[in-house]
């Protein structure tokens, strides 16, 4: 019995992609290991985080990095590190910001569901730009003396280049800061994005990395990762005879120790940042235009086997600029002559035998997308059988 069983728990099949409610992703073996070792023993934190982060900066191409417990995390706290920099009186006053420069300039079709980790830091987003369009002439004219930074989302569609971005911000000195949360389906942007200049770039581990889903890095500023370090390990120390890293944490660079800082509770566990390591190096390793096929063949097999289905239609979505380098499938029903709409549809996935979790975004044309990431050996073909049963079932 599997320890989901046990808790009364049903494993699914993730036909989504690398989304958190699902699980992100599964790590490969050796990730498991090294998170088991870690488990093992007792280490400082701080010292473990620094020699993470050398070496995730020495595998981006960043000046430093900081294993967090996720990008939403990252992101909180790169847009604090932004407002306070080396201040402590600042870091203690957060997340009150008044006083500050705390104003971060966002291009309105930026926005989404996790900018709110901006005003959880503090900062106050100015929206910038119209519904479909941002040109730097609307990034310039929202800049003044309180901006402490712009967010940038490197959406594959977008007209706002990054590096356009960041020589606008060296310009006026501000800080530019990158949430790539979701952008290591093409493995060159762990170092593209660092190397544009961005200030600070968040990534998330637990998606095509395939580390633990609690678990997250920033890539930047040396200064930066130091700040974001102090607002968020355990400051319950002795600052006389503290043994943490200076290139890290230095005491002799702020006024006084701040009291724990708003990134307390996003603390990352010693086997979810030993874990992340491992994942990343795996990651450079891997055969990524092999994964990709091989998912391309899983949804072609899924789609032929659809391909007689009575009011059933299955075709391949290719890759594309705006999308990433993965494939997808469209699984269309014709509502009107199975009497299900795509909701009914989607429900009947979900509730069925095995549980099956699509893509929504289409349901209401009656249709559900599969993302082929996280589809195991065979579980194209065990779709497909319960595509086809739910349409017998109405026939």
């Amino acid at each position: 019995m599997s320890i989901y069983t046990e808790l009364g728990v049903r494993p699914i099949i993730n036909a989504i992609g690398t989304f958190t409610r699902l699980g992100g992703s599964l790590m490969p073996p050796e990730v498991v290991q090294a998170m088991q070792e870690a488990a093992g023993q007792f280490v400082c934190m701080e010292e473990l985080q620094h020699a993470a982060g050398q070496a995730i900066a020495q595998m981006t191409g960043a000046e430093a990095a900081y294993v967090t417990s996720g990008a939403q995390a990252a992101l909180v706290l790169s847009i604090a590190a932004c407002l306070t920099g080396l201040d402590a009186a600042k870091m203690d006053q957060l997340p009150n910001s008044v006083g500050m420069k705390n104003e971060v300039i966002m291009a309105r079709f930026h926005r989404n569901h996790y900018d709110h980790a901006v005003e959880a830091a503090g900062g106050r987003i100015i929206e910038v730009g119209q519904d479909d369009a941002c040109t730097l002439a609307d990034i310039a004219a929202a800049i003044n003396e309180q901006t402490a930074a712009i967010l940038h989302l490197p959406w594959r569609e977008s007209k706002l280049a990054l590096g356009d971005v960041v020589q606008l911000a060296r310009r006026h000195g501000v800080l530019v800061v990158v949430d790539a949360a979701g952008r290591c389906d093409e493995p060159g942007n762990l170092t593209a994005f660092v190397a544009s200049g961005a200030d600070l770039v968040c990534f998330s581990g637990g998606k095509f990395i395939r580390g633990p889903q609690a678990s997250g890095f920033v890539c930047g500023r040396r200064a930066l990762i130091s700040a974001i370090a102090w607002q968020h390990l355990d400051m319950d120390i002795t600052p006389q005879v503290w043994t943490a890293p200076r290139e890290l944490l230095d005491p002799a660079a702020l006024d006084f120790v701040p009291r724990q800082g708003i990134g307390r509770g996003y603390k990352a566990g010693k086997e979810e940042i030993v874990g992340l390591v491992t994942a990343l190096r795996l990651y450079f390793q891997r055969d990524h235009a092999a994964e990709k096929a091989a998912c391309w063949a899983k949804l072609q097999t899924l789609c032929e086997e659809l391909d007689a289905t009575p009011h059933v239609t299955a075709e391949l979505i290719t890759p594309s600029a705006g999308r990433g380098g993965f494939p997808l499938a469209r699984i269309r029903i014709d509502e009107q002559a199975l009497g299900l709409s795509g909701y009914d549809f989607i429900w009947a996935l979900k509730s069925g035998e095995p549980s099956i979790h699509p893509g929504e975004r289409e349901l209401a044309q009656g249709a559900v997308i599969i993302h082929p990431f996280g589809l195991q050996v065979g579980e194209e073909l065990a779709i497909a059988r319960r595509v086809q049963e739910i349409v017998r079932g109405r026939m």
